[in-house]
């Protein structure tokens, strides 16, 4: 134990600061390069959840169903995820309609305005999306499930809510953690180049 204390004090007595030095320009490219896949995987994330809005519409409007829950259930995940691809679609505004270089505080207030959209979607209202959801899915399940054997009825509800609770977990604590990490990142890459210009 002595040793590797010796050899912690040693390395903290020592200054080992590695000088690297990249030009604005560069650092402004990949910057701006990490930006693009923000705006590529944030447009992706509203054609998805377009896409289910459009589903969920059309499964509406072209399967008859009998039981009213069902016709609530549905109304219920109609409105949750259109509410939820609005919410997308400001934040994607954000960082799609700003540039760097056209005017640089502007952005960054962008981007720290951004962060903290996210920060809230992933929290507070990502809770309203997924109680709200899980609601919709049982009034739908109500009529649906009776179409279906035992066994295949506790398969769909047990993969349904398995995939919601993976999801509500591991899933959404990595997005936080890397979108937390990748913004931040970003934030102090041009304010660092702002800084330089």
């Amino acid at each position: 134990m002595q040793e590797f204390d010796h050899i912690a004090e040693i390395w903290a007595r020592a200054k080992h600061t590695v000088d690297v030095s990249i030009s604005a320009d560069e650092m402004l490219k990949q910057a701006k390069k990490e930006v693009s896949g923000m705006r590529t995987k944030s447009l992706l994330n509203l054609v998805g959840m377009s896409l289910s809005f459009l589903a969920f519409a059309a499964l509406w409007l072209f399967f008859d169903f009998q039981v009213w829950t069902t016709h609530v259930g549905i109304s219920i995940i109609i409105i949750v995820v259109g509410v939820y691809t609005i919410i997308l679609y400001n934040n994607h505004r954000m960082i799609a309609n700003s540039d760097f270089t056209a005017n640089p505080n502007e952005f960054i207030k962008n981007l720290k305005r951004y962060q903290l959209t996210r920060f809230a979607l992933h929290n507070r209202l990502y809770w309203f999306y997924a109680i709200a959801l899980s609601l919709g899915m049982v009034l739908y399940f109500y009529e649906m499930l009776s179409y279906l054997n035992f066994w295949t009825q506790v398969l769909t509800v047990a993969l349904s809510f398995g995939w919601m609770i993976f999801c509500s977990t591991l899933v959404r604590k990595a997005v936080i953690k890397r979108d937390k990490e990748r913004i931040a990142l970003l934030i102090e890459k041009f304010e660092r180049i702002g800084g330089q210009f």
